[in-house]
């Protein structure tokens, strides 16, 4: 069990830190491998992700990475609709969060797949020109 804990921080840090979201690999391995119910772990990744990233940020800020002018509305609204968020979840059966984050894990998935072709056949024709 420590080890999937240990390897669920290792990767939820690393990618979380490059700034893509650590959940998006923390929360399927606390479900999947150590049985944690969906809501369970969504509340653990959102606890370990703020420590990771206070720290995250701070690097991130002192590389000049973070425009925080640009960010203020973005960070407003998030916060305000993660209240209804968190009432929703609240509100949902464990099976159904699981659906909807493998839906949006599918979808992910989809997209990068999609803008890798298109960046691919981009390149692809400035090769050619």
């Amino acid at each position: 069990m420590i080890f999937w804990e240990i390897i669920a921080g290792v990767l939820g840090g690393t990618v979380g830190g490059m700034g893509m979201g650590g959940g998006t690999l923390t929360i399927p391995i606390l479900t999947i491998f150590l049985k944690f119910q969906q809501l369970t772990a969504q509340g653990i990744n959102l606890i370990a992700f703020l420590p990771m990233s206070i720290v995250a940020l701070i690097i991130h800020s002192k590389n000049h990475l973070v425009a925080y002018k640009e960010t203020w509305l973005l960070a407003l609204v998030g916060c305000i609709f993660s209240v209804g968020g968190a009432l929703l979840a609240n509100q949902l059966s464990n099976i159904i969060l699981k659906k909807m984050f493998a839906l949006f894990l599918i979808g992910l998935g989809i997209w990068q797949l999609v803008e890798m072709i298109k960046l691919h056949k981009s390149q692809k024709t400035s090769k050619k020109e």
